[in-house]
């Protein structure tokens, strides 16, 4: 039977970061008043003490593990030893931290970095355990993959009822733009849309733009977790995406078309592709807790593109505002 959330209390951690938001929006909209998110600034949850003061604080029924060190190719080959321990530490403590305290549910989000290099296309869960991680990416995907292991364990020995989704890569409004550590598709929007600002001719791109990926828009992932948080109880991992796979050569050109940017674009293969493709079967989540993706890729993309313009022109109206004020 399906989990009646808005008697429960929750705990979203990463509910302030991009993918948290909207799921916190979805259980405030299906009557959940009493939500807590931890926020970075007052709880490090890869500090066990800060973990344990976020539990006290907030004695919740249910636990949506969302929060998460992420970033592009750029910042995992950087990072690697940071996006490990982080992810790792964080998922580790909040899942025993809440066995510990007779927590009813635990919703652990994994990722598609957890598949193996080359695994056969779409990716089905059956397939997780047989290969090594893209190398660019796989400290992170094996922090967040023992999340699976701890679910599987805890459930075998303790009775714990914990879950594990896996969602392709995100996009929508409220995405992290900046090129540092932002994922490839708003690198392309922000890439695309400054050099048409200031009339570049060009815009180069990491890689040779054959890779494929497969992108869910953000609000249909929140709507994915939460259904999962109401129905669904299994050991099995659960793949979270649209089924819908372009090749980063084919996005580049659309972005590029959606922004007006009329230059060419110069492909730099020095720089690594990742994983040659990405493409889930996501047939368990329809049969598990009837989940499809509704925004359809076009759509999607283009309400992304205009919330980046319409954030850009609020950044700027402040420091036109503040230079003013001084």
């Amino acid at each position: 039977m399906a989990i009646d959330l808005s008697k429960k209390k929750i705990m979203v951690t990463g509910g302030g970061g991009f993918l948290g938001s909207y799921v916190v929006d979805k259980l405030k909209a299906m009557g959940v008043n009493d939500i807590f998110v931890p926020r970075k600034k007052d709880y490090d949850l890869v500090d066990l003490s800060d973990v344990r003061k976020a539990y006290n604080d907030s004695n919740p029924d249910i636990v949506l593990h969302l929060a998460a060190v992420v970033g592009g190719i750029g910042a995992n080959k950087e990072f690697p030893g940071r996006f490990y321990y982080d992810n790792l530490m964080m998922g580790a403590q909040l899942m025993e931290e809440a066995r510990l305290r007779g927590v009813e549910k635990f919703v652990a989000l994994g990722t598609i970095c957890c598949y193996p290099k080359f695994a056969p296309v779409p990716f089905r869960e059956d397939d997780l355990w047989n290969g090594y991680p893209e190398e660019t990416n796989a400290p992170y995907g094996l922090a967040k993959k023992m999340l699976l292991v701890q679910s599987q364990a805890y459930r075998q020995q303790y009775d714990f009822n914990s879950i594990f989704l896996m969602p392709v890569n995100l996009y929508g409004p409220k995405d992290n733009f900046d090129l540092q550590s932002s994922h490839v598709m708003p690198a392309l929007i922000r890439k695309f849309s400054e050099a048409v600002d200031k009339g570049f001719p060009m815009v180069t791109v990491w890689g040779t733009g054959n890779p494929t990926r497969e992108f869910l828009y953000v609000e249909d992932c929140a709507q994915a977790i939460v259904s999962a948080t109401e129905k669904y109880d299994g050991q099995e991992p659960v793949n979270i995406g649209s089924g819908y796979e372009i090749s980063i050569k084919d996005l580049a050109e659309l972005i590029a078309e959606l922004t007006g940017f009329k230059g060419s674009i110069v492909w730099d293969d020095s720089k690594p592709d990742g994983q040659p493709r990405r493409k889930l079967d996501v047939s368990l989540a329809k049969k598990y807790f009837d989940f499809e993706a509704l925004t359809s890729f076009k759509e999607g993309l283009k309400r992304t593109i205009e919330w980046y313009y319409k954030s850009k022109y609020r950044q700027s109206k402040n420091v036109r505002e503040l230079h003013r004020a001084n």
